[in-house]
């Protein structure tokens, strides 16, 4: 036997539990598709840039579900109660305890797990963004108003130019020498604050060649607009060639320094006045 609840509150209750049930199933789909680490096999890279925009794209996937079904529920509102007629004036229907629950409750308990679960996954996100693969190659960054200054292991520097070889992560040890900025390279969607006084890190896996921009994401002073520099990755063979280089340039300096300062410790010191 078909039984209908017609009591205004048993209407909305039915209402609210169809609709939570609708907001349950599509982001129930959507989690779907969301962020999952990857277990990085023994030798392989875990890059987290892929799982950054996974994990971005269930953000956007989620806000959207979630923004339609407002304005249909709104744009049902607006059509169920409307005025049919000059000078109708609605009458407010008071709410059994039970549709204010399913009101309530269902509601902010959907969208709360979505939410835990989107921070779930960041957390996630976040350790592979910390675990640096053993085989990588290291540069110092010290930032300054206004440039990003590389140190390579062997001393070879540059400015605002990263030259680095395809196929292998690389491992930015930052610090500045005078305030906050942050290194922020949007293509490898990687971005860390480098501080006086304080040693961080970020690091990013270039898989062919090219050219990407690096900004500062942190404003650093009035010409923090003009803090840019670039990443060039090089296939390895130019990599190195270039790096041998840039050694051999290295060397008249060093000994040009070194012979000042043998120069400077036979000088004999000054005689009294």
């Amino acid at each position: 036997m078909h039984t209908e609840n017609t009591a205004p509150g048993g209407r909305v209750s039915a209402t609210a539990a169809a609709w939570a049930g609708g907001c349950a199933a599509w982001l129930a789909a959507a989690s779907a598709l969301a962020y999952e680490p990857a277990s990085a096999a023994p030798g392989r890279i875990n890059d987290p840039a892929a799982g950054w925009d996974h994990l971005w794209h269930e953000v956007i996937v989620d806000i959207t579900i979630i923004g339609v079904i407002f304005a249909l529920v709104m744009a049902w509102f607006l059509w169920r109660y409307r005025a049919r007629k000059p000078g109708e004036v609605g009458t407010q229907s008071k709410l059994s305890p039970a549709a204010v629950i399913g009101w309530a409750v269902i509601p902010t308990f959907i969208f709360m797990a979505d939410d835990f679960y989107l921070a779930a996954n960041g957390w996630k996100l976040w350790n592979d963004y910390r675990d640096v693969p053993a085989d990588r190659m290291e540069v110092k960054l010290e930032s300054g108003m206004y440039s990003w200054d590389y140190t390579y292991a062997n001393g070879v520097r540059t400015q605002n130019v990263l030259r680095v070889p395809a196929g292998k992560p690389v491992m930015l040890r930052m610090t500045s020498r005078d305030t906050l900025h942050s290194h922020f390279i949007p293509d490898f969607r990687v971005k860390e604050d480098s501080m006086p006084g304080r040693v961080t890190y970020l690091w990013f896996y270039p898989k062919a060649p090219g050219e990407h921009v690096v900004s500062c994401a942190e404003y650093c002073g009035v010409m923090h607009s003009y803090m840019a520099g670039k990443i060039i990755v090089m296939p390895e063979g130019e990599f190195k060639t270039w790096l041998d280089q840039e050694v051999a340039k290295l060397a008249p300096a060093d000994k040009a320094v070194d012979k000042s300062a043998e120069k400077t410790a036979d000088k004999p010191a000054n005689p009294p006045v």
